[in-house]
């Protein structure tokens, strides 16, 4: 079969993309990068991991997030190096999203040790993140401590991370923030709800869908129409406080 010369998989065009990697133009790499989005995995790695360790922090942060998209057994121990070693904590940030994205539960430990050692709350709260994209259960008792903690960031982290572990334990924990000052505290918590499916959580999410911010609206009338799609329905009268529901 003839190769299309639009053909992602077509060796005039990988070779196009790997020379214009080399550019001393940045972005002529961001160009080179965002044109992979359509190559295949196996091709597209090793032409990423040439530009790693660019000099360009935007460049670099890029081609980490395409780690996590372009998956391969190369990705999972560059990610953890980036992770652990990368002296710029944005990259270090983007490296646990990415590994969130892996969805590859050896990930665990080291994005436990981040949100625990890590200096840094932007890496820590990407590390919360990213442990909700695993979906590993055991996640749960590190996400709780993130919720009892001070920085409202972490809070909407954890928040969105125990929804996505789905674990009903997690119910009473976080509706105690259906009243936060930080209407996006309130948004996350009306997205975690659509995960958690309970009466409950019905209830919590009427309570919100009269929020005074638009977003949080939108978001509680969203995970209630993913809810009752699901079966579940509120059962007795709605509180006027979804914390007794």
């Amino acid at each position: 079969m003839t190769v299309s010369a639009l053909d992602p998989a077509n060796p005039a065009r990988l070779q196009e993309i790997a020379q214009r990697l080399r550019s001393p133009r940045s972005a002529d790499r961001m160009v080179a990068l965002a044109q992979l989005r359509d190559v295949p995995a196996e091709q597209a790695v090793p032409l990423i991991l040439q530009v790693i360790d660019d000099e360009n922090l935007q460049v670099r942060s890029f081609a980490v997030f395409a780690l996590g998209i372009k998956q391969t057994d190369a990705c999972l121990p560059k990610l953890l190096e980036i992770l652990t070693q990368d002296p710029d904590y944005g990259i270090r940030a983007d490296a646990a999203g990415a590994l969130g994205y892996l969805e590859d539960p050896r990930a665990f430990e080291a994005l436990v040790r981040a949100f625990y050692e890590d200096v840094e709350w932007l890496v820590r709260f990407s590390a919360a993140v990213a442990l909700g994209n695993l979906k590993d259960p055991r996640a749960y008792d590190v996400l709780l401590r993130a919720l009892e903690g001070p920085e409202e960031l972490l809070q909407q982290a954890a928040i969105a991370a125990l929804g996505e572990l789905g674990d009903p334990r997690a119910l009473d924990h976080i509706l105690r923030f259906a009243q936060s000052e930080d209407w996006l505290v309130r948004q996350r918590l009306a997205q975690a709800l659509g995960n958690l499916p309970s009466p409950k959580s019905v209830s919590a999410l009427n309570y919100l869908a009269r929020d005074p911010h638009d977003s949080v609206v939108a978001a509680a009338l969203d995970s209630l129409r993913r809810l009752r799609q699901r079966g579940i329905s509120e059962t007795g009268s709605q509180p006027a406080n979804p914390e007794e529901g």
